[in-house]
């Protein structure tokens, strides 16, 4: 089914495509599937395309085209839509450990859902999440599936420094900061892993419609020995490229 967006001004060089206004798997392979297309035709009017939940915002250069003949070609993308179901779903393993000083607030988290932190672990680990956007900081993902029964509140108050790598929880959602930055979110855990390098062809290891699965570090020399790798250029993500997102569903309970 094809979904027809809204689209606004944002400013006179920008246009914001909207779809729907539910945050769901649908609505975000739209905004993906626009986002494919317009990188794939590569028009000299794009200056920038940033995705998020459920919108997409096109950043043009109004010198080279105009906004409404943007607006009716990001239309006609819409209503012809091409299959960009043949880029295989890439499913990327996330290494962490979990608890002691790299989540400190597991514990708080297992109390405030009547968990062990075992159980806190095992569930978090369990499933594959989906990258919806990436924000509040380069290269963050904000990710969508987390168990019901580990929503947590945020801090009250943020803290001044989250560790790069520390995987949190924020209500509903779970996500990884990648560089040391202030924040509120639950911290249960971090990953040795390299999320955002900005000297990098792509600056960003997570992108949107991305796949990303848990995989819990059985001891602290694991944690150390796997980061000393990583900071040396010797440890590649593994990564697990699948058909649809039926094979993304079915991996999640192997």
């Amino acid at each position: 089914m094809v979904i027809v967006p809204t689209i606004t001004s944002v400013g006179d060089q920008a246009l914001l495509v909207e779809f729907e206004d539910s945050i769901d798997i649908e609505t975000n392979n739209s905004v993906k599937s626009l986002m494919m297309q317009l990188e794939k035709n590569q028009e000299d009017w794009i200056v920038d395309l940033v995705p998020a939940y459920r919108s997409l915002l096109v950043m043009f250069n109004p010198i080279v085209s105009k906004r409404k003949y943007i607006k009716n070609y990001i239309l006609e993308l819409i209503e012809k839509p091409e299959n960009t179901d043949g880029s295989l779903y890439k499913l990327i393993k996330i290494p962490t450990i979990y608890g002691s000083d790299f989540g400190m607030d597991l514990e708080f988290v297992a109390k405030n859902t009547n968990l062990t932190p075992e159980e806190v672990i095992s569930l978090h680990s369990a499933l594959n999440y989906r990258v919806y956007m990436i924000g509040f900081s380069p290269g963050f993902p904000y990710l969508g599936g987390l168990n019901e029964k580990l929503a947590t509140p945020r801090l009250n108050s943020p803290r001044l420094k989250i560790p790069g790598g520390s995987v949190g929880i924020a209500e509903s959602q779970t996500g990884i900061y990648p560089n040391d930055s202030p924040g509120g979110w639950q911290i249960i855990g971090r990953t040795p892993l390299n999320l955002f390098d900005p000297h990098s062809e792509q600056p960003s290891l997570l992108i949107t419609g991305d796949y990303i699965k848990f995989e819990p570090l059985e001891s602290i020399e694991a944690y150390f020995d796997m980061k000393s790798d990583v900071e040396s250029n010797n440890y590649k993500p593994e990564i697990h490229m699948l058909d649809s997102e039926e094979d993304i569903e079915s991996e999640s309970h192997e």
